[in-house]
């Protein structure tokens, strides 16, 4: 090799490393998560809560300043985003009333991955507050909701420590999803959470009360569990109907007019329940509906839950229940006993 070959060969090569080394910096330097700011007086990114969640990208945080945000908001097409608002008491999306709801999650065809939203008010309007739509691995924690939620064709929505009331219609209304409601405190509602199509869902740990009507029903091919649960003071308690497949455990039905009212054509699998209504207990659906006092499980309990305070929701069992370690649960209902402090701190 001539020494004019040997110089261009060692230009090429210190080319290619100069490449190299320019890729793996730019590489180095893609920005992490960012966290967007929201604020109605200016202070923040952004005043608008829809051009912020437009701009996120995959791994962002929106983070909503106090304010009333006359404003709806659409999000889909994301993934891995969290609204964070600063809390329920300071933050209301109040809708500008331009469509069907303040909030909706998913668009069809478009949907959303991985989405966290808590710590908000959603105002109603037209009968809904919020609305998920074809989405997957949805979680909406720490919301106070003024209305129905309504979820379509969604898997892995997780509800957890909101309050949802004041609907009309349905608290929540689940079509062909699946979800798991924890530790919420759901009132007011025509019917608390009703289950259509083929859902499944999980009921775990939550106060249903004053529905006008059905605390939770299930109906069609639809799945559901639910274990300690306290649904108090609704028209009915649970509802099974249609070929729907239940599993009821642990949970307190109480000062309804009826505890549960079944299907012959539902699969239900039942026990530890505490039972203590007004009309019956056991109902079979019909034409009329009629009492089924054969339905009865041994295990049942037909007694006075004692709640803390029943008037004012606190739904609590008192520190004296004997409603514990039942059937393999701690406690019966959503809400532990209350300690002998706290009620003396409530009362002074």
């Amino acid at each position: 090799m001539n020494f004019a070959m040997y110089r261009i060969l060692q230009i090429v090569a210190c080319s290619l490393l100069g490449a190299g080394v320019a890729v793996a910096g730019t590489e180095g330097s893609v920005p992490g998560p960012r966290t967007i700011t929201v604020a109605l007086d200016g202070s923040g990114d952004f005043s608008s809560l829809q051009e912020a969640v437009d701009s996120a990208g995959k791994g962002d945080t929106v983070l909503i300043k106090a304010g009333v945000y006359p404003q709806d908001l659409t999000i889909h097409s994301k993934e891995r985003l969290k609204i964070v608002g600063a809390g329920v008491d300071k933050v209301v999306l109040q809708g500008r009333g331009q469509m069907v709801g303040v909030l909706h999650v998913g668009k069809w065809p478009y949907g959303a991955t991985d989405v966290e939203i808590s710590g908000l008010t959603i105002n109603e309007h037209g009968g809904h507050a919020l609305g998920v739509f074809n989405g997957n691995r949805i979680v909406l924690r720490q919301l106070h909701v003024k209305g129905m939620v309504f979820s379509q064709q969604v898997q892995e929505v997780r509800i957890e420590d909101s309050v949802i009331g004041g609907s009309e219609t349905t608290g929540l209304h689940f079509s062909d999803s699946h979800a798991v409601l924890v530790g919420n405190f759901i009132h007011d509602n025509d019917y608390g959470v009703n289950v259509t199509g083929k859902s499944s869902v999980r009921l775990e740990h939550n106060v249903i009360t004053r529905s006008l009507f059905e605390a939770v029903v299930i109906g069609d091919q639809s799945a559901a569990v639910l274990v300690n649960n306290t649904l108090v003071k609704n028209g009915s308690g649970a509802t099974f109907l249609g070929a729907s497949r239940i599993e009821a455990m642990g949970n307190i039905v109480s000062f309804n007019k009826v505890g549960f009212l079944i299907a012959l054509s539902s699969q239900t699998k039942l026990g530890y329940n505490l039972l203590f209504n007004g009309e019956a207990d056991y109902m079979r659906a019909g034409s009329p509906n009629r009492p089924a006092p054969e339905l009865k499980l041994n295990s049942d309990i037909f007694a006075d839950p004692r709640f803390v305070d029943a008037e004012r929701d606190d739904f609590h069992l008192q520190p004296d229940t004997t409603f514990l370690n039942v059937g393999g649960f701690r406690y019966l209902g959503a809400l532990p006993p209350r300690s002998p402090v706290s009620i003396q701190q409530k009362i002074h």
